[in-house]
């Protein structure tokens, strides 16, 4: 039972694509100079058949009917056109819509990158600012441990040159 079911509903659906296929391949052709050269004929060929000896009251009838069927399957094929048409543009405005929201999120990423790329660029600005207050203060304590060392080999020298002169006496005292 549901096997019949589904070959129904795939038999429908084919049958539907098909007649859509066809109605859509009859509005093309409608609207194309092949058309015109066909309905110019068929008209030009039914107002030449009195000429013939077809009364001219069966023309027009004939003719007045063709046209009147013709003229609903123009509307009814116009508005398969419209419904098509209308369908397509639902479909383009929600893919404009989502392409919209896509937009407004992407702009606001790109505010947020902002932002952070601001206060990253602060941050770097602060490590600069700790970077030279460090090299400042290295830089004053080689000053000082130069100065230091400096001290201290002056002491040095001071100590060895009064020792030098102690061992002087000492030498000059035993001599």
């Amino acid at each position: 039972m549901i096997a019949k079911k589904k070959t129904a509903k795939k038999k429908k659906s084919k049958s539907y694509f098909e007649f859509d296929a066809m109605s859509k391949k009859a509005t093309t052709w409608i609207g194309s100079n092949q058309s015109i050269a066909v309905h110019s004929t068929v008209f030009i060929s039914a107002f030449l058949l009195p000429i013939f000896g077809v009364p001219w009251d069966t023309v027009l009838l004939v003719l007045t009917t063709i046209v009147s069927l013709e003229a609903i399957y123009l509307a009814i094929f116009i508005q398969m056109t419209v419904n098509k048409n209308t369908a397509d543009i639902e479909e383009i405005q929600e893919d404009v819509d989502e392409i919209q929201e896509d937009v407004e999120e992407i702009q606001e990423d790109v505010e947020e990158i902002e932002k952070d790329i601001d206060e990253i660029q602060e941050d770097v600005d602060e490590i600069q600012e700790d970077v030279e207050e460090i090299q400042e203060d290295v830089e004053e304590d080689e000053a000082a441990e130069i100065k230091r060392d400096q001290d201290l080999v002056q002491k040095i020298e001071g100590t060895l040159a009064q020792l030098l002169r102690e061992i002087e006496e000492l030498k000059n005292k035993q001599k």
